[in-house]
C-alpha cells in the first residue's frame, strides 16, 4: 500500500490549512486505496485570525502542529521525524497557511521565504523522484523550490500569483477548478481547488484528480 503524506499548516482557511481542501485530500488517498500520514512543522503560527469575522485575533498565539492535530484526530507528526515514516509522496493543501506559516508568501509577495524544513522535505522528496501535489495557493512554494527546474504548475488564472511564480522561474499554465496540472519530468501535479472554487463539489474533483494522479506516479 503506497503512503502518502499530507503536510498540513493548522487549522482553518485564514491562518492554516483550508480544512475543505485537507479533508478532502484525505479521503481521496483513502478512497483510492493508500494510507496518509498526515504532518507539521512545529511552530507558531503567523498569527490567529477569528473565522467568524475574518479578523486577526489580537493577543492569541497557536502552534501549527497542535492546530493541524485537530484535522488529523490527533494522529500527525512533526515534519522533523518525516524520514522515519517511509512515504511514497507529499501532498500539501492549501489554505492561508500555506503562505503564512509553511512560507512568508503572504507577507513578502515573490521574496518570500519557506519554512526550512519544508523546504527540506520537498527538496529531498524531489531528489528522489517522488511525486509531489500542491493544491490551491500552495503551488507557489513548488515554484520558489523547484523554480530551477522550470517546474509547470497551476493556481488557476490569478494574474498576480501567476506573475510571482513565472519571476521565480517555474511555468504557469491556467486550468479550471476541476482540472490539473502534471509535471511529468518533476512529478508534480498541481489543482486550483478554492483559488477558484466555487463549490466543495467541484473543488472536490480536481483534488480526487490530483491525489490519483500522485499516486499513479509513485
Amino acid at each position: 500500500m503506497k503512503k502518502i503524506g499530507v503536510i498540513l499548516a493548522g487549522c482553518g482557511v485564514y491562518d492554516g490549512s483550508e480544512i475543505h481542501e485537507a479533508v478532502l485530500t484525505l479521503l481521496s488517498i483513502d478512497n483510492a486505496g493508500a494510507a496518509a500520514a498526515c504532518l507539521a512543522p512545529d511552530i507558531d503560527q503567523h498569527h490567529v485570525v477569528n473565522h467568524l469575522t475574518g479578523e486577526p485575533a489580537g493577543g492569541e498565539r497557536r502552534n501549527v502542529l497542535v492546530e493541524s492535530a485537530r484535522i488529523a484526530r490527533g494522529n500527525i507528526t512533526d515534519l522533523k521525524l518525516l524520514d522515519s515514516l517511509g512515504l511514497d509522496a507529499l501532498i500539501i493543501p492549501g489554505g492561508y497557511g500555506a503562505a503564512k506559516n509553511l512560507s512568508d508568501y503572504a507577507v513578502k509577495g515573490a521574496n518570500f521565504n519557506v519554512d526550512p524544513d519544508v523546504a527540506s522535505a520537498i527538496r529531498s522528496f524531489h531528489r528522489a523522484g517522488k511525486p509531489l501535489g500542491f493544491v490551491c495557493i500552495a503551488p507557489v512554494i513548488a515554484a520558489r523550490l523547484l523554480g530551477s527546474e522550470q517546474v509547470e504548475l497551476t493556481i488557476g488564472n490569478d494574474p498576480a500569483t501567476a506573475s510571482d511564480i513565472e519571476a521565480l522561474g517555474a511555468t504557469h499554465t491556467e486550468r479550471r477548478v476541476d482540472e490539473i496540472v502534471v509535471d511529468m519530468h518533476n512529478k508534480v501535479v498541481t489543482t486550483p481547488a478554492y483559488m477558484l472554487g466555487p463549490s466543495i463539489g467541484q473543488v472536490a474533483i480536481g483534488i480526487d484528480a490530483l491525489v490519483r494522479k500522485v499516486i499513479e506516479l509513485c
